[in-house]
């Protein structure tokens, strides 16, 4: 990941419209899979029914991140919150990964190791309802496809997910993919289960749920740290802020750090070297003009420390 990737400039407003559609189809498909379960006692049903609470909390979690970043800038944090949205998204694969996965993969461990006391009652109940949830699920992954596909660009979908700034819309991505996949694995489990009367695919369907689950939160916990700790502009970024910043009385840059605040908001400090000579309202003036270049060329460059000096040579 690391600060050389391009990371994707996002709207808070198509996140959310994917998170809420995420969270309603969740919800449901969670309270459908629990009757499943108790009707059917499969393994695999259950191991969704949980991976649905933990998806349905998960958008819950991913929302009030985003309420949570809104807050305005203090003396504690003057830099403000928006970094609350990487913090909220690294729990999210931390529930992921520990009530998804985990749990899956003791079910169907103890499913496989008891295959022969577990039977499957009324099959057909948990392939309508897995059926059902994968129509509801495959809705909550369109909107989330369709919101991220224009920030996506040329890029492919593991790019996106890699290099975007914005937190949740890679997540909600990951976490429905995980979904269908997921779905699709139970319905091969009791499916398998119901042709050979062997409740041993129930425990093998859940099992494989688990390790998917696992794979998909390692790669978000991988995602967020790097997030958390703070990433830098991008090398395309990078090369646009010191072209803006090259020019009209300023002769180089002689150094330049920058960090993301949060999805939406850059910090960019630089030494540049003036002409030596020139007076204080000339300097004045190449700093603020040089400060309205950049904001021009990368509007999320919002927190702006220009310190003039003059150029000594690489040493400087």
């Amino acid at each position: 990941m690391g600060g050389h990737h391009g990371r994707v400039h996002v709207s808070a407003e198509g996140s959310k419209k994917a998170i809420v559609a995420a969270l309603l189809a969740n919800a449901g498909i969670a309270l459908a899979k629990f009757v499943g379960f108790l009707v059917t006692g499969s393994s695999s049903m259950i191991a969704e029914a949980v991976h649905s609470v933990a998806d349905t909390s998960n958008q819950g979690l991913l929302l009030l991140g985003q309420k949570k970043a809104g807050r305005k800038a203090d003396q504690l944090h003057p830099f403000g919150y928006g970094r609350t949205r990487y913090f909220y998204s690294f729990i999210v694969a931390l529930v992921l990964f520990t009530l998804g996965s985990m749990f899956a993969i003791y079910e169907g461990v103890e499913k496989i190791r008891h295959s022969d006391d577990h039977g499957l009652d009324s099959p057909i109940v948990a392939i309508v309802i897995l059926v059902v949830a994968i129509g509801l699920e495959g809705y909550s992954f369109a909107t989330a496809f369709r919101e991220s596909k224009p920030l996506k660009g040329r890029a492919s979908w593991w790019r996106f997910i890699r290099n975007s700034r914005s937190p949740e819309l890679p997540v909600v991505l990951l976490e429905d993919s995980g979904a269908l996949i997921g779905l699709v694995l139970a319905l091969g489990g009791v499916g398998l289960t119901m042709a050979t009367g062997n409740a041993v695919w129930d425990g093998v369907g859940t099992l494989c749920i688990g390790a998917l689950l696992g794979v998909i939160a390692i790669i978000l916990i991988v995602e967020m740290k790097s997030l958390l700790i703070g990433e830098g502009a991008t090398e395309d970024e990078e090369a646009t802020l010191l072209t803006a910043l090259q020019s009209d009385g300023v002769d180089r840059v002689i150094h330049m750090k920058t960090q993301y605040l949060g999805p939406e908001e850059m910090l960019v400090a630089a030494k540049i070297a003036i002409p030596a000579g020139a007076d204080a309202v000339t300097i004045a003036h190449t700093i603020d003009a040089a400060e309205g270049r950049v904001r021009a060329a990368l509007p999320q460059a919002r927190v702006i420390y220009l310190e003039p000096d003059i150029d000594r040579g690489p040493s400087a």
